[in-house]
This record gives C-alpha cells, sequence and structure tokens, in this order.
C-alpha cells in the first residue's frame, strides 16, 4: 500500500515480531519487496481488495456500497471472479507459488458473493493444498471494542466459517486487534498486552505497522503508533508473561475452534 508500510512489516518480520504479511498485489511498492519477504519467516497471503482504487479499469467500491452490494446480490459474477483471479494471478507472479492463506482488506472476503467466488476459485486453483482463511469471530471476553468487533463478525465470519470448513480450509480460531485507530502509542500498548492476555491456540492478532505515515493514508499516524509498540523491545518480555510462542498458521494445526491455549498465531 505504501512504502512505509512495506518498511515497517520487513523490520517487525525480520525482528520475530509477525508471523503472517498480508499482501495488496495491485498497490505500487509491494512488487519490489517479494524478493525480501520471500526470505522471511513468515506466512505470505493475499490481502484480497475490493475497495480501494490503484489502476484504472480495477473493479472497487467504496466499503458501505460494496456492503450494500453483497447482501443485496447486486455484484456482477463475472467481474468478481475475474478481479480474484487476476489478484492471485499477480501473487503468483510475484512469488512463484500459491499464497498460504488469502485475507481481505476491510475483511471483505467473508461477504456474501465475495465469499462464494472466492472459495469457489481456491477449490479450482489449489484443491487440497490446505491454504488458510481469516476469520473474523471475536473473542467473548476481554475485548476493549466488543461492538466494532462485533460489527465486522456479523458482516459474515458464522457463515464464511461454514463454508470453509465444509470445504475443508483451515481458519485461525478468534481474530485480536480490533480497535477504532485512534489510540496513543500508550494506550496501543495497553491494548495489545490485552489482547496477549486473552489469546488462545490458534489466535490471530491483526495490526497495522508503518515506520513513517504517508499524507493520504487516513490511519498513517496511527500505523506508526502500532510500529512503535510493535518494536518495542518489551515485546518478547510481553510474550513470554503470558506463555505466548507466535505461530506460522500454515505450519500448525489450525482448529476449526479455537481451544484454550498459548500459541497464537
Amino acid at each position: 500500500m505504501s512504502a512505509g508500510i512495506d518498511a515497517g512489516i520487513l523490520q517487525l518480520a525480520s525482528a520475530g515480531r509477525l508471523s503472517a504479511v498480508s499482501c495488496l498485489t495491485q498497490g505500487a511498492t509491494w512488487k519490489h519487496q517479494t524478493r525480501s519477504l520471500a526470505a522471511l519467516p513468515v506466512d505470505i497471503g493475499l490481502h484480497l481488495n475490493f475497495t480501494e482504487s490503484f489502476a484504472s479499469g480495477q473493479f472497487f467500491l467504496p466499503l458501505p456500497r460494496l456492503i450494500a452490494a453483497c447482501y443485496g446480490r447486486r455484484l456482477p459474477a463475472a467481474a468478481i471472479a475475474a478481479e480474484i483471479n487476476a489478484q492471485l494471478d499477480a501473487f503468483e507472479a510475484g512469488f512463484g507459488r500459491p499464497p498460504d492463506y488469502i485475507d481481505g482488506h476491510q475483511h471483505v472476503h467473508q461477504l456474501p458473493m465475495l465469499r462464494e467466488s472466492l472459495l469457489q476459485i481456491m477449490a479450482l486453483r489449489y484443491p487440497g493444498q490446505g491454504l488458510w482463511l481469516r476469520s473474523t469471530r471475536p473473542p467473548s471476553r476481554g475485548n476493549s471494542y466488543p461492538l466494532k468487533a462485533a460489527i465486522i463478525a456479523m458482516l459474515g465470519a458464522r457463515r464464511m466459517r461454514r463454508l470453509a470448513s465444509a470445504q475443508g480450509l483451515p481458519m485461525n480460531g478468534r481474530l485480536l486487534g480490533v480497535y477504532d485507530f485512534s489510540a496513543s502509542r500508550e494506550k496501543y500498548a495497553d491494548l495489545l498486552r490485552t489482547w496477549l492476555a486473552i489469546a488462545a491456540d490458534g489466535d490471530l492478532l491483526m495490526c497495522h505497522p508503518a515506520v513513517f505515515a504517508e499524507p493520504e493514508d487516513g490511519i498513517g499516524p496511527q500505523r506508526t503508533r502500532e510500529f512503535s509498540v510493535l518494536s518495542d523491545s518489551r515485546f518478547p518480555t510481553w510474550l513470554e508473561q503470558q506463555g505466548l510462542t507466535l505461530l506460522r498458521l500454515s505450519q500448525e494445526t489450525v482448529r476449526p475452534t479455537a481451544a484454550p491455549g498459548r500459541h497464537p498465531g
């Protein structure tokens, strides 16, 4: 999405602070980082995009319009499939292999029409390969922003899990890291420690770091605060205090339902 985000991701991944990196294959900068990223011990996934415009002719809609169109079943099925395939083609051209997983920018991968098309394409392109998918199911306790987490999940978490399970595709247990993007550095550090305290086996904690903010990025300053906290020298201690280890979900057995445990992805 930007050079500042790329730099933040590469630094954190090199330091062992990330276990997965999602790529926007329509962005201008990602293709210059594929070699560096591929050398790091992280899962590399496709960040499916239908809401950001990167090039003329690209199929996209602002998120509210996209949600309405998906639930109204008013999107052109052929255009959806073509866009998903194009983004997967770009990923494979960049890395020379399929993604380890697929998620969605602004969680669009779980929306009606998009999820069915995505799962159908995955079955055709990657039969039996076990790519994992992001679940947006929230934790039942300890969530500082329960309303936002619940709204995200209501947009398709339960149905997506059913469909993925029927297709034999693994998912993370729960999604941690939801907040309102307005936290100070100290507040974000508090939030991170809270998420780590409630993490269970197979949970996924999403983050949005950047070394520097782009002027046009609405959450750019918050990205730099996240980077500052995630690169804090105390981060390993925070994990150790909770008995946690960061693991790649592609190398673990991801349970359909998260069970109590201390090894989040």
